[in-house]
């Protein structure tokens, strides 16, 4: 598929999927015409990275995540040390920004279920 498909399918932009394999985060072939050709797993990949980017990983880690989950796979697991700094840091990083949002998310829905609109918070929650 071209990379307007996967655009559609993805919700991302064409020119961050181009951006997407300027970082190392996307392989794609090339057809004949030197248009890139995606599969379903490319698809997949870029639903991936994207969900990551809005949860606030930079791309390099990403990258990082992504090379070792596919070690991992590979029964290949490994993790230089300065890697493994890199990961420690991120994790407390992302284990704030969770509580973050943690303390956000129940203020919202305390001062919701306080008012005649309490049934949103349920509705919310549904979805």
């Amino acid at each position: 598929m071209k990379i307007g498909e996967v655009a559609r399918r993805t919700g991302v932009a064409p020119r961050l999927v181009r951006y997407y394999e300027q970082q190392g985060l996307l392989t794609t072939d090339r057809a004949a015409n030197g248009y890139r050709t995606y599969s379903d797993d490319d698809v997949e990949r870029v639903s991936r990275v994207a969900s990551m980017v809005r949860a606030g990983i930079p791309t390099r880690l990403i990258k990082v995540l992504l090379d070792m989950e596919e070690a991992q796979a590979a029964d290949f697991p490994t993790c230089p040390r300065t890697v493994a700094e890199m990961l420690a840091s991120e994790l407390e990083g992302i284990e704030e920004r969770i509580a973050c949002l943690t303390r956000s998310r129940d203020t919202i829905r305390d001062v919701l279920a306080r008012t005649e609109h309490a049934a949103l918070v349920s509705e919310a929650g549904a979805r």
